[in-house]
């Protein structure tokens, strides 16, 4: 394993979709341990390697790499029929999945009821109420994790016995609620619950163990720890556009609870953001570009969902909301990815502020009525007509995309170190303290841990 580490935390500074997969994918080969702390199959991250793509929603992009270990921690909402999924598919593919990849025993586990519920609320909510959530069962998961009766922990699907006792009781109670709540059951099947977490206990069995006591041991040994963040930090639960945010600690705030690890023991926290700005689903979005230009952004960028492949909504970079996230997470330093997609633009557009009912706002109201009215204050720097897809020398791109990157730096207080110039891994460009890295952009092979 390479060296010169320290344990690190990636994570999503915007709404999601920020590419945090494949800078977790450029990191991976300098760590031993690669951690899912959070959020459920809700998330997807894509990494391309070559003309290979793939789409990862449970599973720890460190599976790509023979020298990590992934773990999916205990702050997980884990999905087991979706994960047995994902790992058939990754090894049709030639991604070999044993020891390498570890289930925390005390992750609460999403069921086909979880999933109803989400979609039956979703469905019934008044238009301007929804959510925008992907149906998934995350939210009903983790709201029976904190109701605390009703939830099925990972070492539940250890015991037969006692799990086909639980769901017996659950399912019952919960076709009771829907049918009360929602006048509908949404076809609830409680056999079918059974079988299908049955038969993927069986297959997940080997994997589940104390996750937190592993970690712990191995970080005693020497190994470096890289934390996958999963949504992006304007979806955390607290300190989101709530509540038009996602159900955990999307930040480094999450680890703790979410790894069973001490939090403190991150020493750099990357944040992750392209050179705009996108959501899906519901809830505000100050800068976003509902005309020509932002559908140029979408089909350029390529933005569409990973998880439900719904189109995304774009809009210039909000730099009010990146520098709120950047601060509060910490951000020792900044990955900006997709500078190929502005290539072209005769101008690109930065948020600075917001306009709200006539005062000027530096940072991010909590009241997500206030925000719905907030009007960006756009600041415009000059576009860069050459296509700087698959540069990998800082010096090499245009002045004016040298400009937009230092502005973006002063506006956030944080130094750029990673700049994405195309999908594939290795269409990136290494600098600052990350250069090294650009002798590391290719490791060996794909699936032969």
């Amino acid at each position: 394993m390479a060296t010169g580490a320290d344990h690190t935390c990636v994570v999503g500074l915007a709404w999601g979709d920020e590419g945090k997969g494949k800078i977790i994918d450029l990191l991976c080969p300098r760590f031993g341990q690669v951690v899912r702390y959070n959020g459920g199959a809700n998330a997807g991250h894509t990494i391309c390697i070559g003309d290979q793509h793939f789409a990862l929603h449970l599973v720890p992009s460190g599976i790509l790499h023979a020298n990590a270990t992934s773990v999916i921690g205990p702050g997980v909402a884990l999905d087991p029929v979706v994960l047995v999924e994902e790992i058939d598919a990754l090894g049709e593919r030639g991604v070999k999945i044993g020891s390498n990849l570890k289930i925390s025993d005390r992750a609460h586990v999403v069921t086909a009821y979880h999933k109803i519920e989400d979609r039956l609320n979703e469905s019934q909510a008044a238009a301007e109420g929804r959510i925008g959530t992907t149906a998934r069962g995350i939210g009903p998961c983790y709201a029976d994790k904190m109701r605390r009766y009703a939830a099925i922990r990972a070492c539940d699907l250890l015991d037969r016995e006692y799990l086909c006792e639980r769901l017996g009781t659950i399912v019952q109670r919960r076709r009771e609620y829907l049918l009360a709540f929602y006048g509908d059951d949404g076809g609830l099947d409680p056999g079918a619950v059974r079988d299908e977490l049955l038969a993927a206990a069986e297959r997940l069995g080997p994997h589940i163990c104390d996750t937190g006591l592993h970690l712990r041991r191995r970080i005693a040994a020497g190994d470096k720890v890289l934390y996958e963040g999963a949504n992006g930090v304007m979806l955390d639960v607290d300190h989101g556009t709530y509540p038009f945010v996602t159900s955990s600690s999307t930040g480094p705030h999450g680890i703790g609870g979410g790894s069973g690890v001490p939090g403190s023991t991150v020493r750099e926290v990357l944040g992750v953001t392209k050179t705009y700005s996108t959501r899906v689903g519901g809830g505000p979005f100050v800068s976003e570009l509902g005309d020509d230009t932002g559908d140029r952004i979408r089909e350029k960028g390529r933005e569409y969902g990973t998880t439900t492949g719904r189109p995304r909504r774009c809009g210039w970079i909000d730099g009010v909301a990146l520098r709120y996230a950047a601060e509060m997470v910490g951000a020792t330093e900044l990955a900006l990815l997709h500078l190929d997609t502005l290539s072209g633009f005769k101008r690109v557009g930065i948020c600075t502020a917001y306009r709200i009912d006539g005062e000027v706002w530096s940072t991010v109201p909590a009241d997500v009525r206030r925000l719905e009215r907030a009007e960006p204050v756009l600041e415009y720097c000059e576009g860069w007509g050459l296509d700087v897809r698959g540069m990998r020398t800082f010096d090499k791109l245009p002045p004016e995309a040298r400009a937009y990157i230092a502005r973006i730096e002063s506006l956030v207080g944080c130094p750029v170190t990673i700049i994405g110039t195309g999908p594939s891994r290795t269409d990136c460009i290494c600098r600052g303290r990350r250069a090294d890295l650009a002798a590391t952009t290719e490791p060996d092979g794909v699936g032969d841990a």
